[in-house]
């Protein structure tokens, strides 16, 4: 099969892998339909992160193929959305809700789905079926709940956001965006998008934002506390993983207010005695979102929900250096890639 390989940062390759094949009784093989760039692969691309001929790619959606003998709940045929965790969804972990911490949890990326087949580990507790084969325009929504929706979505909830509170997002990629849609769902009655970009500040309006800021840093946090009565906002999404980002999202925070973090932090501190005087909580990490995909699916194929509309670029696989460049260059938002 075709696969996306990065060498070395910078050095997209699209080459021939070997086929997937059944390895565990619990395991599924998917032909893949989508697959996409995500946010966090362009810590590698551009060298933060170590890297050496490593496949690329943990989102996807796509029908089985091939189950492995100890599967029940997915028959060859049937399309799937999956996590870009695997996960068995039965453990203590699972139960509580954290599928992306369960115990026997394997990252996608690691297996690579910027690829013409995958094989999914723990595939009844990592796949989810929709009801028959979803329409083609529904596709790019369905890709979105493998991660950036759920990641989003999860940063939402992280963050209390509900009726009667103002939730602020501090990034404006993809996951952002969606953290304000899920915000909106969740019942936010302000919303607030820091955002410098015009084509992301039209979609954070779309998706439900009603304030933007375009200042960063300290002036962004002086323009939230001005827009709350000096108190900040209740709930914060931090969807970069910078320290500048996580300070500023702490800092926009009100006490007793909560900040949802999901951008994977790099070169991020947090200042102790700045924390204790705060007065505020502070939940994230690698979102769930297999407890999230049923309700997902429901959503998007009852049509209530857009989050494809993330995708500006769509591609062949063939060209996902292409993509790469064009997310790494901000001339697109999110990028998917069709084998």
């Amino acid at each position: 099969m075709r696969g996306v390989i990065l060498y070395a940062p910078g050095d997209v390759r699209v080459e021939d892998r070997v086929d997937p094949r059944i390895v565990e009784p619990t395991d599924a093989i998917i032909k893949i339909t989508a697959t996409c760039i995500c946010g966090s692969d362009l810590w590698p691309y551009r060298g933060a992160e170590p890297v050496d001929h490593a496949p690329m790619g943990h989102e996807y959606v796509g029908v089985v193929t091939e189950i492995g003998a100890e599967v029940k709940t997915l028959v060859v045929g049937d399309f799937v959305v999956g996590s870009f965790w695997s996960s068995d969804n039965t453990c203590e972990i699972c139960q509580s809700g954290y599928q992306s911490y369960c115990v026997h949890r394997t990252l996608m990326g690691t297996i690579g789905t910027q690829a013409e087949y995958a094989r999914i580990p723990l595939a009844d507790g990592t796949l989810v079926a929709t009801p028959g084969q979803p329409d083609a325009d529904l596709i790019p929504s369905l890709l979105a709940a493998s991660d950036v929706l759920g990641t989003g979505w999860f940063a939402a909830v992280a963050a209390q956001a509900g009726p009667g509170k103002t939730v602020a997002v501090v990034g404006d990629g993809a996951v952002g965006l969606l953290g304000i849609l899920a915000a909106k769902e969740l019942g936010a009655e302000r919303i607030i998008a820091m955002s410098r970009h015009a084509d992301r500040q039209a979609l954070a309006r779309h998706f439900g934002a009603t304030d933007i800021v375009e200042e960063r840093g300290d002036a962004g946090v002086a323009r939230i506390k001005e827009l709350t009565g000096g108190l900040g906002a209740h709930s914060v999404i931090e969807a970069v993983g910078t320290q500048e980002s996580m300070q500023q999202a702490m800092r926009s925070t009100r006490p007793g207010g909560h900040v949802g973090f999901v951008g994977v932090s790099h070169a991020v501190s947090i200042d102790g005695l700045e924390l204790f005087g705060a007065g505020i909580h502070l939940h994230g990490g690698a979102a769930p979102v297999r407890q999230y995909l049923p309700e997902f699916i429901r959503l998007i194929t009852e049509r209530q929900i857009d989050p494809g509309a993330v995708f500006d670029l769509t591609l062949p696989l063939e060209d996902a250096a292409e993509g790469y460049r064009a997310m790494d260059e901000r001339r697109a938002t999110k990028v998917m890639l069709t084998p």
